[in-house]
């Protein structure tokens, strides 16, 4: 059995998102590690005592929460991957042509990414790539698990819960955290997911 180890990142003095809140969202994202670990160590303990049915609700339960810690703890790490101290602004190449072939433009892709990370509600707004055909959308995934596209590639991870931006902005102001969260986007840790 696998057990992870949390990830650090050089992250601090980024533009509208303060050093409190990473270091905040850095502990939330501990907390996932951590979990994960219980959980596959638990249904590892079930699977050696012969526990691993499908009727067996402690076994059930655990594999059901372990997507919900997983995914947590690799959208983070998806999350912070993608942000940097130093951004630099996409104005060409791969990237840039991808992510503004569906939308008629970079800027158009920018505005709707947006209006998806603005929706009400909690979870994530991820740009993906389709792998069977190149393309690349916007999709809204509720809490971690829920609304993933089946084999499509996160390109843009933002995180919209509440505790990504609430230190520094009021609800009702998650645009502007949006338009920070874009301001230090690391572009070209974005562009290696599309290899």
């Amino acid at each position: 059995m696998n057990v992870y180890t949390p990830h650090k990142w050089e992250l601090s003095s980024l533009t509208g998102i303060s050093d409190e809140t990473l270091q905040i969202h850095f502990g939330l994202y501990e907390g996932y590690v951590k979990n994960t670990n219980l959980l596959n160590e638990r249904i590892g303990e079930l699977r050696a005592a012969g526990k691993n049915v499908g009727s067996d609700p402690a076994y059930a339960e655990l594999v059901r929460r372990l997507g919900w810690e997983y995914n947590g703890m690799r959208l983070h790490e998806l999350y912070f991957d993608n942000m940097t101290k130093s951004p630099t602004e996409l104005k060409s190449g791969k990237l840039y042509d991808a992510l503004g072939a569906a939308y008629g433009g970079f800027d158009a892709w920018k505005k709707d990414f947006s209006a998806v990370g603005a929706m009400r509600g909690i979870g994530w707004a991820i740009a993906y790539l389709d792998p069977a055909n190149g393309q690349i959308t916007n999709h809204w995934i509720t809490e971690h698990e829920m609304g993933h596209p089946a084999g499509f590639k996160p390109i843009v991870v933002l995180d919209i819960w509440e505790h990504a931006y609430f230190r520094d902005y009021k609800p009702a102001d998650r645009p502007k955290y949006i338009e920070a969260f874009l301001a230090n986007t690391d572009w070209a840790a974005c562009e290696k997911r599309l290899a």
